[in-house]
């Protein structure tokens, strides 16, 4: 019994949990930022691409 309560009262693994939980809602966060911004990004590339185009400006080395 006084094992089971030693084990109850260690905090020792608690800091762990609050970075990797924290970890996860970094990791989280900037997947949903990367979904939202990438169709823009697929969008502003291709006008990019488009202006480049029109000018006549050559892309190949």
């Amino acid at each position: 019994m006084k094992l089971f309560m030693n084990f109850a009262k260690d905090e020792s693994g608690a800091v762990t949990v609050d970075w990797v939980v924290l970890t996860a809602a970094i990791v989280g966060l900037g997947i949903a930022v990367m979904a939202s911004v990438s169709d823009g990004l697929e969008d502003l590339s291709g006008d990019i691409e488009g202006q480049l185009t029109s000018q006549g400006i050559s892309t190949t080395f």
